[in-house]
């Protein structure tokens, strides 16, 4: 019988003792998910970063590293882990993010914080624009950035799409490289920033980048905190040149107390909540690609070492 080891924090554990074994039922597997195990016993690791697992070397058998998690940069750069690695794109965690994205989006394309918090009482009739007017842009082109740019596109917003690599998505304007990122920016009224952590992408929103959307633009950070220079940001805010920041991950979480972001009235903070993974869609993505390992199949979602997602 198949050993997969489940090593994860202690909270996860409960959350997929039950809906896992399922999953792998479901899919024809027969399996002993386990959270204790003699390294040369397992077959796969079911992991999200804990301090019981650092070093992969013990796990001779082991067949795959299936990650719980969308992003990987704690563990990809890791010397002892030397298994193929997969990460977590499932269908709640996608449509979870899409609802945050396009939440915020209409937010600020709607100035609803004008009407929410208007403590004078002031009566202004002035209309948004129709979504059509409002360009936006999305960094980042995988699973989670084309599935909210999609959805962004279908309410009616002109979305511009940008990736390292080139993608050809219909309804979406797609560019790549630097040039293509500079024009992506540039006067853009929304920026939303969707894309994996690199030595590529950390700071990508610095100072020069932040100076080319429209003046007043949102910003919309659910990817992952290093992506933005804080300092930068919190110099554009001042400035004016970005209008608001709706953030949602950061460098350091929970974010510090006296953290110049909590204070801003140009920033919102979300506690990392943007989009989470959900168990019982999470564990069909484990089991499918055990089932898949198994009969000798393509891992779904295999991590590119060189790229680092």
């Amino acid at each position: 019988m198949t050993t997969i080891l489940f090593s994860a924090p202690e909270a996860r554990w409960a959350d997929y003792a039950e809906v896992l074994p399922a999953a792998l039922k479901e899919a024809g597997v027969k399996a002993r998910l386990t959270r204790e195990a003699a390294p040369e016993e397992v077959d796969y690791i079911v992991f999200a970063p804990n301090d019981a697992l650092r070093d992969f070397r013990p796990y001779t058998r082991a067949r795959a590293v299936l990650s719980l998690w969308a992003g990987v940069e704690t563990i990809v750069g890791n010397e002892t882990l030397t298994q193929p690695l997969t990460r977590m794109v499932d269908d709640g965690l996608e449509r979870g993010m899409t609802e945050y994205v396009a939440g915020h989006v209409l937010r600020h394309h709607l100035g609803m914080d004008r009407h929410i918090a208007n403590p004078g009482r002031e009566w202004r009739q002035v209309a948004p624009p129709l979504a059509s007017d409002r360009p936006v842009t999305v960094l980042g082109l995988g699973a989670l950035g084309e599935t909210c740019a999609i959805a962004l596109a279908d309410l009616g917003f002109p979305v511009t799409g940008w990736s390292r690599s080139r993608h050809d998505i219909l309804g979406l304007r797609c560019l790549s490289g630097p040039e293509g990122l500079r024009e992506a920016l540039s006067g853009a009224e929304i920026v939303v920033t969707l894309l994996p952590l690199t030595a590529e992408t950390e700071n990508l929103m610095n100072a020069e980048r932040l100076a080319l959307p429209a003046r007043g633009a949102a910003l919309i950070n659910p990817g992952r905190g290093a992506l933005i220079d804080d300092d930068a940001l919190l110099a554009a805010l001042d400035d004016g040149q970005i209008g608001h920041a709706t953030l949602d991950v950061f460098r350091t979480e929970p974010l510090p107390d006296d953290h110049p972001y909590w204070a801003h009235p140009r920033v919102t903070v979300t506690p990392h909540v943007a989009s989470e993974t959900r168990p019982e869609t999470a564990a069909k993505v484990i089991a499918e690609n055990v089932r898949r390992s198994e009969a000798g199949e393509p891992l779904l979602h295999l991590v590119d070492r060189r790229r680092g997602y």
